[in-house]
């Protein structure tokens, strides 16, 4: 017997062995940054076992045979839908300024979608302000309303809106919800979901998990964006998920998630309603599409562009980071970035510490508290560097800042769905609108101001003073920064 239990023993560490050096090949031989290649073998050969699973399931950018395949036959006819926006005339070439056009042509040659103008933008900055306002145009609402979001979450006006999609659907309106399955998990599990249901709203479930799918498909790609689409007249995009945030993770102890919508009318707002289309028809297999823009409007010589910029599987990859970067490297006096989720890649790490080095003033808020404590470490981890660069670092104190924006020269701004992680800009589905239009960005600065006023300054003397304790976490966690 002991023969036996010895063979069993070598013959597991033989099998054991073989399946690492496996993956250790794979890793080596697929195309990606070599910090992220080192980050997993690290994972591998440090947990055993572990390590080998966890690469299975986060390991790798796999969407899923049928989604992957959907979204590869999905492109050209979607494509063919987004170039058509460049014979509107709200695609006006000439009236395009310094730091848009060349995002425009990007955007343009990578997926097909211009910068479009005639549209007017409603920045809304507290939740009561943004769920009502909701609310008023779902009960407006005459022929559809389309909605894409990471979290609903039961509670408080959340469940009004919930309310207002069973009456919409009720006289008539065709509604569709699509809503991330870990996101979204409790509300899965809730009433609402049967609710909405049974009264003729379709309910779609994204990116379901189960522990079938552990090696079929990577469970923490993620459906990120955040849409509302009425009517094809009026939409909604930006960081805030369907929760109301007096009943949303109270007992976390970082305090009230802070967001901001846009309320978007014009030609912009079909490319977002064909956006959730993208979506809708990747996890469901439906096709439609929703109208072109009325293309024979009168755009006002002052009508400032907007571009809107999808990432995610089956879509160019990296679009978001390169029109981030770009961005950046455009910035002539200041970059003002807010984040709740700070673990750049190293290159665009590069990028921030660059733009600072050459005289523009930057400036970072992130919060204070973080509900992720690994993100929370990993990100102290760069202060250092980042203050040495010139970058201005404030912590928030007044509650989880969720606001991902970015303004450049208080001309221009990025808001959207997008963290400055690798999540974000390498894995998940995500949106960001390329602004420029000097009003609503001064109006956004503003409300970045209005930020570093709640925000405790980092002071680079009194960082150095940091304890050993807080080192030691901080090296920890950034050695892993590529796969959070």
């Amino acid at each position: 017997m002991d023969k036996v239990y010895h063979f069993l023993t070598l013959a597991g560490l033989a099998v054991y062995w073989l399946l690492v050096a496996g993956v250790t090949i794979r890793v080596v031989l697929k195309r990606r940054s070599v910090s992220v290649s080192l980050a997993w073998l690290m994972v591998i050969y440090i947990i055993p076992v572990v390590g080998v699973i966890c690469y299975f399931m986060f390991g790798e950018l796999n969407l899923g045979r049928k989604r992957a395949d959907r979204a590869k036959d999905m492109f050209q006819p979607f494509g063919n839908w987004f170039h058509k926006l460049n014979d509107c005339t709200a695609h006006v070439p000439d009236q395009l300024g310094i730091h848009i056009s060349k995002i425009d042509y990007l955007c343009n040659n990578r997926i097909g979608i211009p910068a479009l103008c005639g549209n007017t933008l409603d920045l809304q900055t507290t939740p009561e302000q943004i769920l009502r306002s909701v609310i008023q145009d779902i009960e407006e609402a005459q022929h559809s309303i389309r909605m894409v979001f990471y979290i609903w979450y039961p509670g408080g006006l959340a469940d009004s809106v919930a309310s207002a999609l069973i009456h919409a659907s009720k006289r008539g309106v065709d509604v569709k919800v699509l809503l991330d399955s870990a996101g979204s998990n409790t509300f899965f599990r809730s009433h609402w979901a049967k609710m909405l249901k049974d009264n003729g709203v379709s309910l779609v479930e994204g990116l379901e998990v189960s522990p079938w799918r552990i090696f079929l498909r990577r469970l923490d790609l993620r459906q990120h964006r955040k849409i509302i689409v009425i009517d094809d007249d009026i939409a909604y995009t930006g960081s805030m998920n369907m929760v109301d945030p007096a009943y949303f993770k109270q007992g976390s102890g970082v305090g009230q998630w802070i967001d901001i919508m846009v309320r978007v009318t014009g030609p912009t707002v079909n490319v977002l309603s064909a956006i959730h289309c993208w979506d809708w028809e990747v996890e469901t297999g439906e096709r439609s599409f929703p109208v072109q823009p009325e293309c024979e409007i009168e755009i006002p010589i002052d009508s400032k562009p907007i571009q809107v910029v999808p990432s995610g599987p089956g879509m160019p990859e990296h679009l978001i980071y390169q029109v981030l970067t770009l961005a950046m490297h455009q910035a002539n006096h200041s970059v003002t970035i807010t984040t709740p989720y700070f673990v750049p890649s190293a290159d665009l790490l590069e990028t921030i510490k660059m733009t600072a080095q050459r005289g523009v003033k930057v400036e970072l808020i992130i919060p204070q508290k973080n509900d992720s404590l690994m993100v929370k470490w990993a990100s102290r981890a760069f202060y250092t560097e980042l203050m040495e660069a010139g970058v201005q670092i404030h912590e928030f104190y007044g509650g989880l800042l969720h606001t991902k924006s970015v303004v450049i020269d208080e001309l221009f701004c990025l808001v959207g769905t997008v963290n400055i992680d690798m999540r974000s800009l390498w894995l998940n589905f995500e949106l960001t609108l390329a602004v420029e239009d000097p009003v609503f960005t001064k109006e956004m600065y503003s409300l970045q101001k209005n930020y570093m006023a709640q925000s405790d300054t980092v002071d680079m003397e009194t960082w150095h003073r940091r304890s050993l304790y807080n080192r030691f976490f901080e090296r920890i966690f950034y050695l892993f920064n590529p796969l959070l």
